[in-house]
Parts: C-alpha cells; sequence; structure tokens
C-alpha cells in the first residue's frame, strides 16, 4: 500500500493543482449561474464522479493509449468539447424559463440528467487522463505491488479533495445567483453568461491540448 510519506507528498501535489481552477471549476460555476446550488452540487457529483471513473480507466491501462494515440487522444477532446458547447447552448437558449421558480413544478434539470452531464463532461476531460496517466505513477511503490489497488487509493484522496473545492466554488456562485435574483432581467443575463461560459470553455478545451 501508498506509506505515509508518498501519500502526504501527494496531497500536496493534488491540493495545489484543485485549487487553481480549472474546466471543471468553470464548468460548475457555469452550472451554478444558469440554474442555481441545487443543480451545482448535483453537478459536481457526476463530474467527480466522471473523474474517478477516468482514474479507474487509465488505472486499468486505457490511460497509456490516450497517452500515446494522438488520434485517441483527440477524438476524446472533441467528444467532450462539443458536450460542453451544446450544455452551454441549451443553458442560453432557456436562461429566462430556467431561472424563474416555478412552485409545484418539477425542476428544468432533472437530478439523474443532471447527473449523467456531469459524469459525461467528468470522464471525457482528457485532461483528467493524461494527468492520471503521467503523475499517479510517480507516487506508487511498485515494489509493495497491487499498483492498481494503489493508483485507486491515490485517486480517491484525489477525487475526495475536489469533490469539497468545487463545491465550494459551486456554492459561492449559487450565492451570488441569489443576489441577481432581485432582478429577472439581471438573472436571465447571468444565466445566459453562465451558458456562454460552458460555450467558450468547451471552445476552449477543442483548441487547446497537444499539438504533436
Amino acid at each position: 500500500m501508498v506509506d505515509v510519506e508518498r501519500l502526504a507528498a501527494f496531497v500536496a501535489m493534488a491540493f495545489v493543482i484543485i485549487v487553481i481552477p480549472g474546466p471543471s471549476v468553470l464548468f460548475v460555476i457555469g452550472r451554478a449561474l444558469s440554474y442555481g446550488r441545487r443543480i451545482a452540487l448535483i453537478t459536481v457529483a457526476g463530474n467527480t464522479a466522471g473523474a474517478y471513473l477516468a482514474l479507474a480507466l487509465v488505472a486499468l491501462g486505457v490511460g497509456s493509449v490516450v497517452e500515446r494515440s494522438l488520434v485517441a487522444f483527440t477524438v476524446l477532446k472533441l467528444l467532450g468539447a462539443a458536450y460542453l458547447v451544446y450544455l452551454g447552448v441549451q443553458a442560453f437558449r432557456h436562461r429566462r424559463t430556467a431561472l424563474s421558480p416555478v412552485p409545484d413544478a418539477e425542476p428544468v434539470q432533472g437530478t439523474w440528467r443532471t447527473l449523467w452531464q456531469g459524469l459525461i463532461v467528468g470522464v471525457s476531460n482528457p485532461k483528467s487522463f493524461v494527468f492520471y496517466a503521467a503523475v499517479l505513477p510517480q507516487f506508487v511503490d511498485r515494489s509493495a505491488g497491487h499498483v492498481t489497488v494503489q493508483m485507486l487509493l491515490l485517486g480517491l484522496c484525489f477525487t475526495l479533495m475536489a469533490l469539497v473545492c468545487d463545491g465550494l466554488w459551486g456554492l459561492t456562485a449559487a450565492g451570488a445567483r441569489n443576489w441577481f435574483a432581485r432582478s429577472p432581467r439581471r438573472l436571465a443575463a447571468v444565466g445566459g453568461t453562465g451558458g456562454l461560459a460552458m460555450i467558450g470553455l468547451g471552445v476552449t478545451v477543442a483548441l487547446t491540448g497537444r499539438k504533436d
């Protein structure tokens, strides 16, 4: 198993990476601005589950394929980017109806649908595969055996830390959204901004990454 020194070093490194806002944080903020606290927190849960699924795939060997194959990396990146743009367009189109609370009505975004969307974004982020494939092995004690189990445990620590951090970002953004709720026009503008942020994030993901 992972010794204390390796675990401490990994947690310190993970903390630095997590506290810096990245694609997952921007996605959660966009959802929080468009739909509010509940959807933001469910999105965090789904996104975190997707990221951990990516880790499991890396631990089982998929990460090395993505890391070595430019085609696999590019396809996964573009699929994730396209899905982000789609979610952003939907949020922008429904910015008025989605942001207007209707008593006793079904929520615009259902729990399972929101979880699924977050999971897709989390698992389709190529940076997750590359990060897990490139960084995690450095903290694994191969002489101790059970390499896959060690990677899963380290990834679980990383995932739990990200869950808390992303949740705080979501709550903060949702709080700002509630402040704007005094004006329906401003609230719709905030929802549109959240949608545009997700579209911009998708475009950024599509245009960045490996060029080799």
